[in-house]
């Protein structure tokens, strides 16, 4: 199995495909699908470390762009849960992501509820722009932080080949 795993790193880190998988792997990990990015960057990142900088902007792109979608599709679906009651849980929800505004969108990085709150901030109309710069930011620190962690801090767990 680490045979396989190292050799689909590989395949992954070739200059032709690297970078551009790191984009679409972010891009759909973002979404409401259930899967994560990270590995695919620290997989370049390990295998190619010159490409640190260039797999943290594309990865950032791919994934604040997946957040955008889920905005999106946030505010298409808004009328059609207009009728729906609200429970007092979601009510407070609402109002805290509606009182920090497109802040909010800064936290969309974190697992489980990160994609649906970009999504409710577009069901809830909050400006475009400044929820996808936020949102950015935050999937720019958590890229960050968690690649130069996982090479720099321990160094020697992950290896391959």
């Amino acid at each position: 199995m680490d045979a396989w795993f190292a050799d689909v790193l590989q395949w992954l880190a070739l200059p032709q495909f690297g970078l551009s998988t790191v984009f679409v792997v972010a891009l759909v990990s973002a979404t409401l699908l259930p899967m994560g990015s990270e590995p695919a960057v620290f997989g370049l990142v390990k295998l190619n470390p010159e490409l640190f900088w260039p797999a943290i902007a594309v990865a950032t792109l791919g994934n604040a762009l997946g957040g955008a979608i889920n905005w999106w599709m946030g505010y298409g679906i808004k009328r059609a849960y207009e009728s729906y009651k609200h429970s007092a849980v979601q009510a407070r929800a609402l109002a805290w992501l509606e009182h920090l505004g497109a802040k909010a969108c800064f936290f969309t990085f974190l697992p489980i509820i990160g994609d649906p709150l970009a999504t409710v901030a577009g069901w809830l109309k909050l400006p475009f722009w400044p929820c996808f710069l936020w949102g950015a930011l935050g999937k720019f620190l958590r890229y960050v932080v968690m690649t130069a962690g996982a090479l720099w801090l321990w160094p020697g767990r992950f290896q391959f080949g």
